[in-house]
C-alpha cells in the first residue's frame, strides 16, 4: 500500500471533491460503474447513475464512481466522463485479472464489485454500494465459475451494500463461500438473504440489523478488533418494487439453459443472463433493478455517515 502511495498520481485521478471529503474525514461511498457500461441499457443506465449521486449528495455524502478512463484509474466521475461510461463501446468489462492490463495499454474499463473493491481500498473509501454482488454461479461444481467479487470482499476491509445476490447465482452456495472466508453477512431489517429482484431467497442470515447506526457499529468493532476483511450488507428490495417469484425464476431457468446452449461463461454470463430476464420480463426487470440500487444508495449514505 505504501508504495502505491507515493505512485498514486502515476496511475490515479481522484476527482477534487471526494479528495476533499477524503482529506477533511467527510463520508464518501464508492460505487461501480459495470451496472453503467454493462449492467443497463442507454439512457437508464446514466440516468440511474446520475440519481445515485444525487441521493448521496443530497444526504451529505460525497460520491466516487469508479471506472478507468484512457488507462487512469478514476474516483469520482465528471459529467462528460458518466456520459461517456454510458455511452460508449469501447469499455471492458474489469476484474482483477484485467485490471493491470487495461491500465498500463490505456483502455477504458467498467469496474466490476471486485475492482470497485480495489479501488475503493487503494483511494481509501470503507463503503461500496452496487445493485447486486457477484458469487457462485449455478453448476458450480462443474464449471468452477465464482465470481472474484467474493475473495476481493473477503480480503479487503470494506463493506459492500447489495440487494443479495443476483438470483441467477446460487445464493446457498454463494453463503457457503462467504462463511468459509469469514465474511459476515448483515441482513437490514431481512432475517433472509434477498434475492435481487425479490425480497427472499429462503437461505436464512445470522445476524439482521434495525438500523444503519448498529450496522455501522458492528462493521466498525469488525476492523477495531483487527478481525481483516470486509463486511457485505443485504439490503432487500422494496415490496413494492419486487418482482414474483415464480416470473422471474423462470425466466432466469430459461436464460441459465440458452447460455449453458450457447457455451457463455465467466464474465460474460451475467450481462448475458439479465439481458435474457429483460427480454423475458418485458423489462419490468430493469425497473426492478433501478429501485433495488436507488435503494442501496439510501442505505450506503446512512452507514457511511454513522461509520
Amino acid at each position: 500500500m505504501k508504495s502505491f502511495e507515493i505512485l498514486k498520481d502515476k496511475y490515479m485521478d481522484i476527482h477534487p471533491e471526494v479528495k476533499e471529503a477524503l482529506d477533511s474525514g467527510k463520508p464518501v461511498v464508492a460505487l461501480e460503474s459495470t451496472i453503467i457500461s454493462h449492467g443497463m441499457p442507454y439512457p437508464k443506465n446514466l440516468e440511474t447513475a446520475k440519481a445515485c449521486e444525487e441521493i448521496l449528495r443530497e444526504t451529505g455524502v460525497v460520491p466516487a464512481t469508479t471506472a478507468i478512463i484512457n488507462g487512469r484509474i478514476k474516483v469520482g466521475l465528471t459529467a462528460e466522463e458518466l456520459e461517456f461510461m454510458a455511452t460508449s463501446k469501447d469499455v471492458i468489462k474489469s476484474s482483477r485479472r484485467d485490471y493491470a492490463h487495461v491500465v498500463a495499454n490505456g483502455l477504458n474499463g467498467a469496474t466490476t464489485v471486485a475492482t470497485s473493491i480495489i479501488t475503493a481500498r487503494l483511494a481509501g473509501i470503507p463503503i461500496l454500494v452496487t445493485g447486486g454482488i457477484g458469487g457462485v454461479h449455478r453448476g458450480a461444481q462443474e464449471t468452477f465459475d465464482i465470481s472474484r467479487d467474493l475473495q476481493e470482499l473477503a480480503g479487503t476491509d470494506i463493506a459492500v451494500v447489495c440487494a443479495g445476490c443476483k438470483s441467477i447465482l446460487d445464493i446457498g452456495l454463494t453463503l457457503e463461500y462467504l462463511e468459509t472466508f469469514g465474511v459476515p453477512v448483515l441482513g437490514y431489517k431481512t432475517d433472509e438473504m434477498p434475492a435481487f429482484f425479490t425480497q427472499k431467497s429462503g437461505h436464512k442470515l445470522d445476524y439482521r440489523y434495525d438500523s444503519p447506526e448498529e450496522m455501522a457499529k458492528s462493521i466498525r468493532t469488525k476492523w477495531e478488533l483487527g478481525l481483516e476483511g470486509g463486511v457485505l450488507v443485504a439490503n432487500p428490495i422494496p415490496k413494492e418494487d419486487a418482482m414474483d417469484e415464480e416470473v422471474i425464476e423462470k425466466a432466469i431457468a430459461e436464460a441459465v439453459e440458452d447460455a449453458k446452449k450457447q457455451g457463455i461463461h465467466g464474465k460474460e454470463s451475467t450481462p448475458f443472463l439479465l439481458s435474457r430476464v429483460l427480454e423475458a420480463t418485458g423489462g419490468d426487470s430493469l425497473e426492478s433493478n433501478i429501485a433495488l440500487v436507488l435503494n442501496n444508495t439510501r442505505l450506503g449514505a446512512e452507514i457511511a455517515k454513522s461509520l
